[in-house]
């Protein structure tokens, strides 16, 4: 996966959405082809080579030129947020069975206290059976595993008409024996389910994030399964021979075998690949602090990226339910080009609300009444009638007159209700930018604003005005970032091992975990052919002061003075201030990559900016404005032009407004930056 290329080798990308399928596909020497597609939600694997098809085509290749095929996917994703998985079982410790059904004492950040209620387990208890065994804190193991009662619960699984099991037993992070055991017997009583066990997704401290995220790894167990093997087989009747590669969480590809055994592990593939993209983008603008914003039809993902470092969380969540899973540190909100412009007691409010796919906003034609996010651009004219290359055709009048039914109930003309949606979800997400930097101790003004997916371009300079930004980064391809993203990463994994009992780090009994934890890290590459000279195995220890109910990741070494020392100075940066707590050692990790083998940079070739290719009215200030529209395919490097102007290319649209100038680099990204006052 990881070696370098020549010129004539292919790599493609494809990232699937819920309503285009995108794919990017590179050789060597840096040339590049992009094509989009309609997703087949019934069958996804169909769009996927579809799109490989038109990029191949337009290339001049076949699939069996290729050599490299990844792929970023939500099926984990969909099936964790819509409640379809498999009809899962759990197999526990005698009397734990109620872990799930506990969960924890704290609600949404944003749920009232008095309404909210506690969504129900993925696995009743119902479903859920105890075996006899004990392992205490340590590992020491306290009860003997009855095999009986393994027996006895396999024969209950039996007549439940399930498809997957879980199995998480008490302390199996200390010792995973009897937890293993319990497999090996399911496998043999069962062998038509999906077997998962804790030890083998999160073997880490926390009973409820542990047996949680190993049942929702088994319900996405068999559907993933299935369709990567459908993918493989798509791939082998094509003729295309490389292993196919995976989108994880946490920014990092894997092969399809690590997946079929963890594949909650892709439950953000999509938004991490936009991130990885969205640095790599920068990067070659020579720009290392961003703020990324995905803002696709129906929500936004926010990144914070200091120094090039993508920042990793454990404490993440998909939906309801918090993922206990290393992933990209983001964050989620409802606010997209779908989502829904209504009055509720009297109030304007945007989203979470999305018209979806279908109909989707009324400008698409497709039955949509309710306005958009989307319908607002199109009423104020930022967004030109025709897109994807002119092939899609917007209604225009359509979505004035969603406008319309919300404007005329508030006695508001077209413009200043369409500027008040735009306005309401602009400031959704300042505020979860905000969140990202601001309440993490960064000044978002020191950071370059990167805006991507299909509507993020038509946002940028209004979000980076209320955030007081005065450069914004719009990428060569923003609207298929995300397959982009594929092409630059990294191939990851982790592995972590819970100290048995949580107290002061003692190199005597860290080293010899490192050290087996590196073994593994090793054998895991050499199974992914990883070349020695790309490998990169890093050291990292999770810590806490005594007390606390969270850990920070700092990096390891065998000196325990430096270790707190990188613990101290990294509360102190998120949190502003240091305990004179004792320092727990909690977990150790061990992060194993092979570098990604990225071409060459394809320089723009020179050139000046060229002539409106047409005019487009905008409302701006309650007057229409005559703006230039420019077609970006012809803007070489070195380029400049002001806003108010609008750009058109394939995969988005970019407004930018007045006051803010333009200069296209050589790498192909254009910077915007923000006119002195």
């Amino acid at each position: 996966m990881a070696t370098e290329k020549s010129p004539t080798n292919l790599a493609v990308a494809v990232d699937i959405g819920g309503t285009f399928t995108d794919v990017a596909l590179v050789d060597g020497s840096g040339r590049s082809w992009r094509a989009k597609t309609p997703s087949i939600p019934s069958d996804p694997s169909e769009a996927f080579l579809n799109g490989i098809r038109l990029a191949l085509q337009q290339a001049g290749a076949s699939a069996a030129d290729l050599d490299q095929v990844l792929h970023g996917t939500t099926v984990a994703t969909n099936m964790i947020l819509e409640g379809k998985g498999a009809r899962t079982a759990l197999v526990t410790t005698r009397g734990f069975r109620h872990v799930l059904a506990i969960g924890r004492q704290d609600i949404p950040r944003k749920a009232n206290l008095y309404t909210w209620v506690k969504p129900v387990p993925p696995v009743p208890s119902s479903r859920i059976v105890e075996v006899d065994e004990r392992v205490a804190a340590g590992g020491a193991v306290l009860e003997a595993l009855d095999e009986a009662t393994v027996r006895a619960a396999a024969e209950k699984i039996r007549g439940m008409n399930v498809q997957a099991v879980a199995v998480c037993l008490i302390h199996a992070y200390a010792n995973p024996a009897h937890e293993r055991r319990v497999a090996e017997i399911l496998r043999e009583e069962l062998p038509d389910l999906a077997v998962t066990v804790s030890s083998d997704v999160l073997p880490v401290v926390r009973e409820y994030e542990r047996s949680l995220t190993t049942v929702l790894n088994a319900t996405v167990m068999p559907g993933v399964t299935t369709y990567v093997q459908n993918l493989e087989k798509r791939l082998d009747d094509e003729g295309a021979t490389p292993p196919l590669m995976l989108m994880q969480s946490n920014g990092g590809v894997a092969g399809a075998p690590k997946i079929r055994v963890a594949p909650a592990l892709t439950a953000l593939s999509g938004p991490a690949a936009g991130v990885v993209g969205a640095r790599a983008a920068a990067a070659a603008c020579g720009i290392e602090d961003i703020i990324t914003n995905d803002i696709g039809g129906t929500s936004a993902d926010i990144c914070l990226i200091k120094g090039g470092q993508i920042g990793l969380t454990q404490h993440g969540a998909v939906g309801e339910w918090p993922l206990a899973l290393p992933m990209v540190d983001m964050i989620t909100i409802g606010a997209g080009g779908g989502s829904l412009a209504r009055i509720k007691d009297g109030a304007l409010t945007v989203g979470p609300e999305s018209a979806g796919a279908w109909p989707g906003p009324a400008c698409y034609g497709k039955g949509g009444t309710e306005p958009t996010v989307t319908d607002a651009h199109v009423a104020l004219g930022q967004l030109p009638a025709r897109l994807l290359g002119g092939s899609m055709v917007l209604d225009v009048e359509a979505a004035k007159r969603a406008v319309m039914t919300i404007a005329e109930p508030l006695g508001l003309d077209l413009e200043t209700a369409a500027r008040g949606i735009l306005a309401i979800a602009d400031n959704h997400m300042v505020g979860a930018m905000r969140v990202v930097s601001v309440e993490r101790g960064h000044d978002p003004r020191d950071f370059t604003l990167v805006p991507f997916g299909g509507a993020g371009p038509l946002h940028g300079c209004a979000l980076a005005d209320l955030l007081g930004i005065k450069s914004v980064l719009i990428t060569p391809a923003p609207g298929v970032l995300c397959a982009d993203g594929l092409l630059a990463a990294d191939l990851k994994s982790e592995f972590s091992r819970a100290m048995a009992i949580p107290g002061a780090m003692d190199p005597t009994a860290t080293e010899p975990i490192i050290a087996e934890l590196e073994a593994q890290a090793t054998a895991w590459l050499n199974e992914e052919d990883v070349a020695s000279e790309v490998r990169v195995i890093e050291r990292v220890a999770l810590l806490r002061y005594a007390g606390q109910g969270g850990e920070i990741a700092v990096a390891y070494a065998a000196d325990r003075a430096q270790v707190e020392a990188n613990f101290q100075a990294a509360h102190k940066a998120l949190y502003g201030f240091n305990l004179g707590a004792p320092i727990e050692l909690v977990t150790l990790r061990v992060h194993a990559t092979g570098l990604a083998a990225v071409p060459p940079a394809v320089e723009l070739a020179p050139g000046p900016t060229p002539a409106p290719e047409e005019h487009t009215a905008v409302s701006i200030g309650g007057k229409q404005v005559d703006v230039p529209v420019l077609d970006r395919a012809k803007l070489g490097a070195g380029a400049t032009f002001a806003g108010p102007v609008i750009l058109t290319q394939l995969d988005t649209t970019t407004f930018v407004a007045a006051g803010w100038q333009g200069r296209v680099h050589a790498s192909g990204g254009i910077i915007l930056t923000k006119e002195a006052a």
